[in-house]
C-alpha cells in the first residue's frame, strides 16, 4: 500500500479489528479501507473485494486496447484456412439427417 492509500485508509489495532470487527465489516461493504497495526507497525490492509462489472466504458476499453498487438486480417485469415477444417462438422447436417429440417425450409 503507498504512502497516499495509508493516509486514506482508516488505522486499526489488531485489538480494534477483534473488538469492533462488525463495523469494520460494514465499513468493508461501504468501500472503507483498514490499515492494521499491531503494536503501532502496520502489518496489513483490509480493502473491499472489487465489485464485478457487466460493463466497461469505452474510455477504460480504449486504454487497455492501446496495448494490444495490431491484427492483420490477411495473415489470420491465412492462418483460419490453414489450420481450420470447416468440412470437419457442419452441425446442420446432423439435424438434416434426423429430419428436423423439412427439405425447402429455410
Amino acid at each position: 500500500m503507498s504512502t497516499s492509500d495509508f493516509d486514506r485508509s482508516h488505522q486499526i489495532s489488531q485489538r480494534d479489528l477483534r473488538d469492533r470487527s462488525a463495523e469494520i465489516m460494514d465499513g468493508l461493504e461501504r468501500g472503507e479501507r483498514y490499515a492494521v497495526t499491531r503494536n503501532g507497525h502496520h502489518i496489513g490492509d483490509l480493502v473491499p473485494i472489487r465489485r464485478r462489472r457487466r460493463a466497461v466504458s469505452r474510455a477504460e476499453f480504449a486504454a487497455v486496447s492501446r496495448g494490444m498487438p495490431r491484427l492483420d486480417d490477411r495473415k489470420y485469415r491465412e492462418d483460419m484456412e490453414r489450420h481450420v477444417d470447416s468440412d470437419l462438422y457442419d452441425p446442420y447436417d446432423r439435424a438434416y439427417g434426423r429430419g428436423e429440417f423439412a427439405q425447402g425450409e429455410q
